[in-house]
């Protein structure tokens, strides 16, 4: 499958308009609830830092506020690198459409060195993908089928439920037509997971997030090592209070190695 062919890859096509602007187009492939799926928006913001002559190193951070809806059609996104050290590099992005900002993003690449290195994170205790059903998601919502997710704790509520306890939800997930994963298809999968307060009220609210910061733990040989293969992804949220929650969530390989962790702030009504 060459990269054009791939849903993910044409969502991420940019062209130059100017030295400090690049154009994309929303595809339907991504909709969400509301505009296209937060995580095709970060990664869409992650590859024009990566497309540029002048970006050094690999990702390290990437936070994305959505300050409003994304409409159907052509955006621009305007990027500049704000200091460029030694080691690191920290670029200021705004995606606009007409005079309307509906986005904005900090980027911070950097070069890796070999240091001493440790992983305190330890991936929950769950059966192999292969042992879990295929997960399902609301028909409604497009996004979610570019996806083989298994959800061996939290699943989607389809149906209103009673409310669970605990807002925690743990699945296998992998690009659904074995597209090898990089830096911008994981910066995407930072976003995979429903809001937990479907989980915790047993039923679908208006909800979207606001602030979404993800952290790059892995080198591009570690990432590139995985392949197609499942991630194992896990979230939860922190606390639930007058009308926003936050979710803390962590990324492994299936070899139990930490690649991202993310954190966002999540708008709901109840």
């Amino acid at each position: 499958m060459t990269d054009a062919a791939h849903p993910f890859d044409r969502a991420l096509q940019l062209q130059t308009v100017d030295a400090g602007t690049v154009r994309g187009t929303t595809r339907p492939d991504w909709a969400n609830m509301v505009g296209p799926f937060g995580g095709i928006t970060a990664a869409v913001l992650l590859r024009a830092v990566e497309n540029r002559p002048d970006r050094i190193g690999d990702p390290l951070a990437l936070t994305v506020n959505f300050a409003a809806p994304i409409a159907d059609g052509d955006f621009d996104i305007a990027l500049r690198a704000a200091r460029t050290n030694r080691s690191n590099q920290h670029w200021m992005l705004e995606l606009r459409q007409g005079d309307e900002v509906k986005t904005t993003a900090t980027a911070l690449f950097g070069l890796h060195r070999d240091t001493w290195a440790d992983d305190e994170s330890r991936p929950p205790s769950v059966p192999a993908p292969e042992d879990v059903a295929p997960g399902s998601f609301v028909d409604a919502i497009v996004w979610p089928k570019r996806y083989d997710m298994r959800f061996a704790e939290g699943p989607v509520p389809l149906r209103a439920v009673e409310p669970s306890a605990s807002s925690t939800t743990t699945l296998w997930v992998r690009d659904a037509e074995g597209r090898p994963l990089d830096f911008a298809g994981l910066a995407c999968l930072s976003d995979v997971f429903f809001p937990r307060a479907f989980l915790r009220r047993g039923k679908f609210l208006p909800a979207g997030t606001i602030s979404l910061t993800t952290y790059f733990h892995a080198d591009r040989t570690e990432i590139e090592a995985v392949g197609a293969d499942y991630l194992l992804a896990s979230a939860h949220a922190n606390r639930f209070s007058r009308g926003y929650f936050d979710q803390s969530a962590h990324l492994w390989s299936r070899n139990g190695r930490l690649l991202a962790s993310t954190h966002q702030l999540v708008y709901f009504k109840d």
